[in-house]
């Protein structure tokens, strides 16, 4: 039998699927949706192994659809034609029976490509799932974004983990029969990383390699996948851990460090665009008005990789990424934002003050809205104190400037400003 183990114990309903209870918990957004019988085109967000396709072919199964399912990676404008052509043929918005066409890896669809399913789920021809284990912010287009409502998978904790064992030990026809005691776990989730489907594999693998009675031990699974790297060689732990490593060193500015976990990643076949991104938000986060520039060569590295591909985007990456490691660091923005965000929830939608108002109409000037604003340019230094926080609020200092050179200048211009009213 060849089927693996992951494919062979893989649920079938609601109620085997394990985690994501936000989801499809008694209350969860798609139990609802299968209940009432309105599957809406989503997006399936998440990281690898944890369960995407699984809970398509669920969502098809308990709401009586017929299922379609393509990869983007070798899938073309062709194949999305002939299934919208059978989807059409087989139903229409009217009927409850629409076809759920099932897109594997969205985020590596082509424009034209995502172009050609526009209509077909614009007009109910199908019901779109997609999965990515990408922001579909970036990678899915914005005229289908639109039409689809994003749902976060969750990675697996250990709970759920051990749980996939106990069912494999249990359920599964070949598993089942064999005598095997899990003494400990730990090596088996470390090397999965959270992926289900590589836990399972290297479950199988480490098993099948043993005669019975087989007693699972953490030496014993590292001596044995030691000999298998491919299973976990460039996914899972590995590449989750390795951009952490890279940030890390990027942050902690080691330039060594970052080039050489960036070639780590280049060599596992990471995608340039996933890397660049990450350059982008720590350009932003761990670097920000320390040295705003860092930002900007973040964004052209971006789009440059964008634009070129492998394998001359690694040079523009490496160059990006010792330009950062290299760069004054602050987190002063991304703190200021969290402060800033916290204080919202805390104190809900206040009223903005009556001289920050725009006043458009007569009645709004009537009502005071605009007055006593001062026009900032109108004043020696381009400056007027006055409030801009709602009156709750009045002199809470949110933005604590980073003890950097150029931060430092932004303080001691804003402790000039504000002298009389913040802290600075």
């Amino acid at each position: 039998m060849n089927e693996p183990l992951a494919e062979r114990i893989r649920p079938k309903t609601l109620d085997d699927y394990i985690s994501q209870q936000h989801l499809v918990g008694k209350n969860g957004a798609l139990t609802q949706h299968i209940k009432r019988g309105v599957i809406p085109s989503l997006i399936l967000w998440g990281p690898p192994g944890i369960g995407k396709t699984t809970l398509a072919n669920i969502i098809a199964q308990e709401s009586k659809r017929p299922f379609y399912s393509l990869s983007a990676i070798n899938s073309g404008v062709k194949d999305i034609r002939d299934i919208i052509d059978k989807a059409k043929q087989s139903g229409g918005l009217f009927t409850s029976k629409n076809p759920i066409l099932f897109i594997d890896e969205i985020h590596r669809f082509s424009k034209s490509q995502q172009d050609s399913l526009l209509g077909a789920v614009e007009k109910g021809w199908v019901t779109l799932i997609g999965a990515t284990t990408e922001n579909p912010s970036f990678e899915v287009i914005p005229a289908l974004l639109s039409r689809c409502q994003v749902y976060i998978l969750n990675s697996f904790n250990k709970t759920d983990l051990e749980a996939l064992l106990e069912r494999a030990l249990k359920t599964d026809t070949l598993i089942s029969k064999k005598k095997i005691t899990i003494k400990e776990t730990e090596a088996l989730l470390r090397i999965s990383g959270g992926d289900a489907r590589k836990l399972l594999n290297i479950f199988e693998l480490v098993v099948n390699s043993e005669d019975e009675p087989i007693t699972i031990t953490n030496d014993m699974v590292l001596s044995k996948v030691q000999k298998n790297t491919v299973l976990y060689d460039k996914t899972g732990e590995q590449h989750y851990d390795i951009v952490s490593a890279f940030i890390k060193s990027i942050r902690g500015s080691d330039p060594n460090g970052a080039v050489y976990w960036l070639a780590r990643m280049i060599e596992g076949g990471e995608d340039a665009k996933f890397i660049a991104r990450r350059l982008l938000i720590l350009a932003s986060e761990d670097i920000g008005n320390a040295n705003p520039t860092a930002l900007i060569l973040a964004n052209n590295t971006f789009q440059a990789v964008n634009t070129i591909g492998f394998p001359e985007s690694r040079i523009i990456l490496s160059q990006c990424a010792i330009y950062l490691a290299s760069s004054p660091k602050s987190n002063a923005s991304y703190e200021a934002i969290g402060n800033a965000q916290l204080l919202v929830k805390e104190t809900g939608d206040l009223s903005v003050p009556l001289h920050l108002r725009n006043a458009p109409t007569k009645l709004m000037k009537e009502l005071d809205y605009g007055k006593n604003y001062k026009y900032a340019h109108s004043y020696e230094n381009n400056f007027a104190a006055q409030e801009f926080l709602p009156s709750s609020l009045e002199n809470t200092k949110i933005y604590e400037p980073g003890n950097n050179p150029r931060e430092n200048s932004i303080r001691d211009f804003l402790k000039k400003l504000w002298k009389n009213k913040y802290s600075y």
